[in-house]
């Protein structure tokens, strides 16, 4: 199962057009269900379809539309194998969507839950696996219950109610009450046939910082998913960095429960945010894909910058689908040219070490009192926006120079170790095609 501290929701930084500052914060203590979040979302018991649909919180920031696009149940029939049995609308297309909602290998345990992306949209199902007398069923009913939406950062919100559903259609098979009256109160508008949701503004992939950050959506557990990344990863989290920056194809393997290592793939997209204006347009953007599986190949071929998880091992001898390799904590790639970023150097560590600093810095702020509004999940993310954008602030400022020429001065202070990162950045000014010179040699051999 599961543990409660991997079960953080999904940051939710503004996107799109500024809008006003939001009102202040809910009270310490009035998150409810055991501080888990805070703010709007949906009820632990099933919604009897009477009164509002969401839970009293503070009122949203910005005015926007959930954009639900689909319900949907999927079983595990033990002579078919796994099967929508239930959806709405019910003429939505949702191949593989049976699949993805339901890992392999979620057999061997009692719940999960997935993200995933179907086309133009994303999706989130629980899963729950509940022993029964049954023949039949051979002792066991399994199910997801999921929705699908055309952007991953509203989801999170419904996973309380994801988890109760699911429970109710194993131990209620076939009463879909409450998920049409979710259905009902929550539809949204299928993007059109250019790919872009008729009613809001295109998808973006990377979540932009905002001056502001809606309190009703930080992570509100004490262990939010970027915390849990940083203690898994450690410094390698450097090494990820690098490979985000240069819009990698990164792939992540994992035993189920797949929850959590979809999580790992959102942070690993945030390794990589820049908020310089005009920088690398012709870059491709690094799309969290979440969930995939081996339906997806035809589609990862394709692809030429993502970061997805995957529970399937036959993922890493296909690697022509992948640049970078992450099976727990060990980070590869088969790329002979990429082998030298596996290498953490005194730069890395220093970065590292900043970053726990800055962490223990906060925390104890918080702990005497003086930072209530902070939280890591901030820190994390504005810590590697900052070093991405003084690595390209100065690689354009060289750029635009009368000599365009980068020397070991410019690469420290950018917090780049000249000889050990020096592959990483001739692929970085390769990528993003800043024209300037590396006037970095080699060490010598000694």
């Amino acid at each position: 199962m599961v543990e409660r501290s991997d079960e953080a929701p999904l940051l939710f930084w503004a996107e799109g057009p500024a809008v006003s500052a939001p009102p202040p914060a809910a009270e310490p203590g009035s998150s409810g269900g055991g501080g888990r979040r805070l703010g709007g979302g949906w009820s632990a018991a099933p919604w009897d379809g009477e009164g509002p649909a969401e839970a009293a919180g503070p009122p949203r920031a910005e005015a926007e539309e959930d954009q639900i696009v689909a319900v949907f149940v999927v079983t595990f029939d033990p002579r078919t194998g796994n099967m929508v049995e239930w959806c709405l609308p019910q003429d939505i297309d949702l191949e593989g969507v049976e699949f993805k909602s339901m890992a392999s290998g979620s057999h061997k345990i009692q719940s999960d839950f997935i993200y995933f992306r179907k086309g133009l949209c994303f999706g989130l199902a629980c899963f729950a696996n509940m022993p029964v007398e049954s023949e039949l069923e051979r002792g066991a009913r399994m199910k997801s219950v999921g929705i699908l939406s055309p952007s991953y950062t509203l989801l999170y919100r419904y996973m309380h109610f994801l988890e109760n559903q699911v429970r109710h259609q194993l131990e209620m098979p076939g009463h879909y009450s409450h998920l049409e009256a979710f259905y009902d109160d929550k539809k949204g508008v299928l993007p059109d046939s250019k790919g872009t949701p008729s009613s809001q503004q295109p998808v973006h992939w990377l979540p932009s910082i905002h001056r502001y950050m809606y309190p009703e959506m930080k992570i509100t557990h004490p262990a939010g998913c970027m915390s849990q990344f940083i203690k898994f990863f450690g410094e390698q989290i450097l090494v990820l960095w690098k490979f985000a920056l240069l819009r990698k194809r990164i792939l992540i393997f994992s035993p189920p429960p797949v929850g959590v290592v979809c999580y790992r793939v959102y942070c690993c997209c945030c390794l990589a945010n820049v908020s310089l204006p005009g920088l690398g347009g012709t870059v491709p953007e690094s799309k969290p894909f979440f969930y995939v599986n081996v339906a997806d190949i035809e589609m990862l071929e394709t692809e030429v910058s993502y970061v997805a998880c995957t529970t399937e091992k036959i993922f890493e001898q296909k690697r022509d689908l992948y640049d970078v390799y992450v099976d727990n904590q060990n980070v590869k790639t088969h790329h002979e040219h990429l082998q030298p970023l596996l290498k953490i150097n005194n730069a890395d560590k220093e970065k590292y070490r900043r970053l726990n600093d800055q962490r223990q810095m906060l925390m104890y702020s918080q702990e005497v009192g003086e930072d209530c509004s902070s939280c890591e999940e901030d820190l994390f993310i504005l810590f590697f926006m900052e070093q991405n954008n003084r690595i390209f602030q100065t690689l354009m400022e060289v750029s635009a120079s009368q000599d365009k020429t980068l020397t070991a001065d410019h690469a420290r202070g950018m917090g780049l170790d000249p000889q050990g990162d020096r592959s990483f950045l001739m692929d970085l000014l390769e990528v993003y095609g800043i024209d300037v010179m590396l006037v970095i040699d080699n060490p010598c051999c000694t």
